[in-house]
């Protein structure tokens, strides 16, 4: 058995608007790999950069419906390094509105397992909630939140 969550969250926005802001660099940079951006369009096969430093492995983009993901999910020190699956689905809503659900598994049951999981699940609610923020409101909730990024240094909770 492995770690994992799940968190969700109705954006006011169509779903094919929502998807793009997760599957357009330009859009993602804007309030969540806002320092150091990301380095392209998530397609399947590919594999994109996040934050400078965070390689991202695209597995599948289904148009409005899903995106899945992996990346590290160990730290350096472990061996042998592990990846972790990121799932993220768009369900459009009869108000016109989106309903997302990001789940992250595959983490192994330790100390060092369940630390990257918390830390991951805060990343992603954080991610949901300034995706509602950037896309209703036109705000970058991250902009100064971190003193980290002040620097130009990566959050905590995206420090692998």
């Amino acid at each position: 058995m492995s770690l994992g969550f799940r968190i969700s969250g109705r954006i006011g926005k169509p779903v094919a608007e929502v998807f793009d802001a997760v599957v357009n660099p330009k859009k993602l940079s804007g309030y969540f790999t806002t320092v150091g951006g990301a380095s392209a369009p998530l397609v399947a096969g590919t594999t994109v950069t996040w934050w400078k430093a965070v390689p991202v492995e695209v597995d599948e983009v289904i148009a409005d419906k899903r995106i899945v993901l992996r990346w590290d999910g160990s730290g350096p020190d472990v061996k042998p390094p592990y990846k972790t699956r990121i799932e993220m689905n768009f369900e459009p809503l009869d108000d016109g509105g989106t309903f997302v659900t990001i789940a992250e598994t595959g983490w192994y049951e330790d100390e060092a397992g369940r630390k990257s999981s918390y830390g991951n699940c805060e990343g992603w609610s954080q991610m949901l909630a300034c995706m509602k923020a950037y896309l209703e409101y036109g705000i970058n909730l991250r902009e100064g939140f971190y003193p980290s990024e002040m620097r130009g240094e990566l959050p905590t909770s995206e420090r692998k």
